[in-house]
């Protein structure tokens, strides 16, 4: 038997982190997956002409390491690859009822993006033609 997940979309916020207090480190975000919305097996477009998109959320918790360089290189806006596990919890409010929620624990993140920042690092670099001799 098998629980893995594997998601591609946009990082929804920055990256959070927060510390137990055994030590373990915890590192939360959202990440935005899209689909086209169908009619009949076809898009839906708008006025405009545009394909209509249904947007799913999910949170995505990481741990120690990968948590630490996901808080290093990750931002909002981001695309990236999490492969991991579903996790259901379920616990009881202060007022009695019972709540649900769901996660992916992530055992891996691949970045499909830089981070702002370093994209326009990076196009500093490419457009110094003067040191490569061009």
């Amino acid at each position: 038997m098998q629980n893995i997940v594997i998601l591609a979309g946009n990082i929804g916020q920055a990256p959070e982190v927060r510390t137990t207090q055994s030590g373990t480190k915890i590192t939360h975000f959202t990440l935005a997956t899209s689909r086209p919305r169908l009619s009949e097996g076809r898009p839906i477009r708008d006025e405009q002409g545009l394909r209509v998109v249904d947007t799913e959320w999910h949170r995505i918790t990481c741990f120690n390491g990968l948590g630490k360089s996901v808080a290093e290189h990750c931002e909002k806006g981001m695309k990236v690859m999490v492969q991991g596990r579903i996790h259901y919890t379920k616990w009881t409010d202060a007022a009695g009822v019972d709540r649900y929620g769901c996660e992916i624990i992530a055992e891996k993140v691949d970045f499909l993006s830089r981070p702002k920042a370093a994209e326009g690092e990076g196009l500093e670099l490419v457009d110094n033609n003067d040191e490569v001799g061009f």
